[in-house]
């Protein structure tokens, strides 16, 4: 009895978050992903760990090979890891069902590829509201569409296809087509990757005020220094690990 009287007065109570603390925008913990072809295993991702909290701009750094863009993968929701948990606003993907999943898909995640991916038959008010729509907001896709542009300076190119842009002009389309859907997260994939600086710093500036202006987490994967440096916070990826 004495010895746990002693032990009892040695604990400390943990400190416990506020009621109203908001819960991390993203969480991978302790993840694995494991790609088997026949009897030969690819080992991507060992036991990588990373929380992006809300707000923040995060730039993922790494090697080819590293397992940046698997982790993008899973953290986008487009697959799932082999052990571990990816959580997002604090909820474990894991344990939800497919109708949530494909909600968090549409609303609240959102994925900025390298090449804009824009619908080339459509205008970028089209391609905007056309992201608008799938995340069922409670207002008019192209009045959401015709805000996005605005905020991004381009409500002059809004009735422009894609071949009719320049280059920083449609991956700003792109950008604005995230923004459209007020996602909480949105991932970029070497947004920059195909653009001359002057392009890269435009781009980078949309997607700071991505931002500040709807509350979006940002996760950047780039070979960058420059996007790297723009970012709150860098993160390097080595053999399927956070290494710093």
């Amino acid at each position: 009895m004495e010895a746990t009287r002693r032990l009892r007065s040695l604990y400390v109570e943990p400190e416990k978050p506020p009621l109203d603390a908001e819960p991390p925008a993203l969480e991978l913990i302790d993840v694995f992903k494991i790609f088997r072809a026949g009897p030969t295993e690819t080992v991507a991702l060992r036991g990588l760990s990373l929380r992006v909290e809300p707000r923040e701009s995060v730039a993922v750094i790494g090697p080819s090979g590293s397992g940046k863009s698997t982790m993008l993968s899973l953290a986008a929701a487009m697959d799932v890891p082999s052990a571990g948990e990816v959580r997002i606003d604090g909820r474990s993907l894991a344990r939800l069902g497919e109708a949530e999943l494909a909600r968090i898909r549409g609303r609240e995640i959102a994925v900025v590829f390298q090449s804009d991916n824009l619908w080339p038959t459509l205008s970028a008010r089209e391609n905007v509201a056309a992201a608008a729509s799938l995340a069922d907001l409670d207002r008019d896709p192209v009045e959401a569409a015709d805000e996005a542009l605005a905020i991004f300076g381009l409500e002059r190119r809004a009735d422009n296809t894609p071949d009719r842009l320049s280059g920083g002009e449609q991956q700003r389309v792109a950008i604005a087509a995230a923004a459209a859907r007020r996602p909480r997260i949105v991932f970029a994939d070497e947004p920059t990757g195909e653009l001359d600086a002057a392009n890269e710093s435009t781009v980078l500036a949309t997607l700071g005020r991505l931002r500040d202006t709807f509350q979006s987490a940002v996760v950047l994967i780039t070979h960058s220094p420059t996007v790297a440096e723009a970012c709150d916070r860098v993160v390097e990826i080595a053999d399927g690990r956070v290494i710093a």
